[in-house]
């Protein structure tokens, strides 16, 4: 007994080596964290079948309470048995698994040690499955919190019931009862003993393991809770390279990774950490790496340089994770976490990019809302003020009182415009947009005012497609493009002034169009307008700037602001925006 228990000592030893060898391994890691699913159950299925195959071959075989030596055993002889660390196998797949682990587990090494030889060892199969199933369903019901094992005292009594189970198959189905007594006496101990002992040891480690997992997961939620708190001020600026920059800083710094990289749909924004020498802002997103997460959306990993990309001979980044930013589903730019050496890149780096990718995305999100508010306001105040400010109200009431001697009618009807005019700017400033009707009704309100003032000066065309009143758009848009034509586009001229306003639908989007027959803008101008404010003669200057990052605001790479010179003369402004239902 004394020597088999030293053999036995071996082959538990083994078990617990392959235990500390697996529990290093970050894919197990995850199993144990997921192992509810189905995926991850099929997963340990594998391994610990293919750990029961193992304690099979390297099995002690006894013939007549005589160890026969063999340090592999792929047959045994007819009258032979084995005593092995099969049952501490099953028992830690049930105990992990649950029982539908435990039960397949229990066949796959049953079935085995069938295989290995003695057909009246058939009774392993059934024995080895009862073990399994009744195991994963005690391990189940004496585990306290949801992601936790049995206690490993617990694990140990159930490993040495499990044992004493498989000993009664074996006195029960052995040739007489007097064989199978004297075998159990040869065997039973050591076999119960060290395999609850094995088995205590193989669940320490991996409860040891999964502890440390939670406990990184913890850490790293307080961290990332923290991170959020600091970059959200930046990300509702938006993307831009000054926030980026402060924001992949803070990212470093509590991540630790080697280098911090943000771009958007086009170009790098902020670099900060290894590699900054050449990984420069405002040089274009070249490598194919975050051009496939570009136009794919998904978060992507890289494990050599050669996958990272850079083409750069003295790069030190070996290894990235690219996540895509969002912002009303659509991809806005990238996150890129560099790793000088790969080993670094582990499953918890990987989750803290899918749970970052998610923050940020959010807080872009929040920040283009807080802009499009902003924005909103600001066309609000300076519509009010530009229609408010006592220039153009009391012109439009010295005109009215004008007409009044001459054509009361006609004064009652610009009265009544005037109102409609000041009804349809304090509607508009409340919405983020409005029907096509309205803004249309809006901008002949206006009109017919700025005629009454400068009889025949204008002559103003509307072509509206029917099928587009369905449809809205933003507040003041067809309002500011033709009010900026009127002031600007024609300078001092007092006739033949055209304008011709479309409204269409062209392939799934609404089409506007603003064509004049002005004197046309300027080429240094025309190259900033809808880009940035530009000094204006009349008014501030902020109208097309505003209105084109409205809608690129509100409808990202969807909406579009055009601006060019006819070649016949005059100019043309076009928006082109996506079809939306009028509210």
């Amino acid at each position: 007994m004394f020597e088999l228990s030293i053999l036995m000592m071996e082959r538990v030893g083994l078990m617990i080596l392959m235990a500390f060898m697996l529990v290093n391994i970050p894919y197990f890691k995850q199993l144990l964290l997921d192992r509810q699913s189905f995926k991850a159950r099929l997963s340990l299925v594998f391994i610990f079948g293919f750990f029961a195959i193992i304690s099979n071959f390297t099995g002690i075989e006894i013939t007549k309470n005589t160890i026969l030596p063999a340090n592999f055993l792929t047959s045994i002889s007819n009258h032979a048995a084995i005593a092995n660390t099969r049952t501490l196998v099953i028992t830690v797949a049930g105990l992990v698994g649950g029982p539908i682990v435990g039960a397949i587990v229990g066949l796959v090494a049953g079935f085995h040690r069938l295989l290995q030889g003695n057909i009246a060892a058939f009774f392993y199969v059934p024995s080895s499955i009862l073990i399994g199933a009744l195991t994963g369903y005690l391990g189940s019901k004496l585990k306290k919190r949801q992601h936790a094992f049995v206690s490993t005292v617990d694990a140990t009594i159930i490993a040495a019931v499990m044992e004493m189970i498989q000993m009664l198959f074996i006195l029960v189905f052995s040739d007489s009862f007097a064989s199978g007594f004297t075998l159990i006496r040869f065997i039973g101990l050591p076999m119960i003993l060290l395999n609850s002992v094995g088995t205590f040891t193989f669940m320490s480690m991996l409860s040891i393991t999964l502890q440390q997992e939670e406990q990184a997961k913890a850490v790293q939620t307080h961290d990332v809770l923290e991170l959020a708190a600091q970059t959200l001020p930046y990300f509702r600026e938006g993307l831009h390279q000054e926030s980026c920059r402060k924001v992949a800083s803070i990212i470093q710094r509590y991540t630790k990774v080697s280098a911090i990289s943000i771009t958007d749909t086009h170009q790098i924004l902020a670099h900060v950490g290894m590699g900054c020498d050449h990984h420069i802002p405002e040089i274009e997103v070249i490598t194919e790496l975050s051009k496939r997460v570009l136009k794919t959306g998904q978060l992507t990993i890289a494990r050599s340089k050669a996958e990272v990309g850079c083409s750069h001979p003295d790069c030190p980044l070996q290894a990235a994770i690219v996540i895509p930013l969002f912002s009303k589903k659509q991809i806005v730019g990238t996150l890129k976490m560099y790793f000088d050496n790969p080993d670094d890149l582990t499953h918890v780096e990987e989750q803290l990019a899918e749970g970052l990718a998610l923050i940020f995305s959010t807080q872009i999100e929040l920040g283009e809302a807080e802009v499009q508010s902003k924005l909103l306001k600001e066309a609000e105040i300076k519509s009010l003020q530009a229609q408010v400010n006592p220039h153009f109200f009391f012109n439009a009431i010295n005109t009215i009182s004008a007409l009044m001697r001459k054509d009361a009618n006609k004064a009652r009807e610009l009265l009544l415009q005037l109102s409609k005019y000041f009804r349809g700017n304090l509607q508009g400033a409340i919405a983020t947009t409005i029907g096509v009707k309205q803004e249309l009704d809006q901008v002949k309100a206006y009109l017919s005012l700025e005629q009454a003032r400068f009889p025949n000066r204008y002559h103003v065309v509307f072509d509206v497609e029917p099928e587009a009143l369905a449809y809205s758009l933003p507040p003041y848009a067809i309002q500011v493009l033709v009010e900026n034509t009127i002031k600007h586009g024609f300078k001092n001229r007092k006739e033949d002034n055209q304008v011709y306003v479309q409204v269409h639908l062209e392939e799934g989007q609404l089409m506007i169009d603003v064509y004049d027959n002005g004197e046309g803008i300027p080429e240094e101008r025309l190259q900033l307008l809808g880009k940035q404010v530009v000094d204006s003669e009349k008014g501030t200057g902020t109208a097309l700037d505003n209105l084109a990052r409205r809608i690129h605001t509100l409808y990202g790479e969807a909406g579009q602001f055009f601006i060019e010179n006819n070649v016949e003369g005059g100019s043309h402004v076009a928006l082109t925006l996506p079809l939306a239902i009028k509210e």
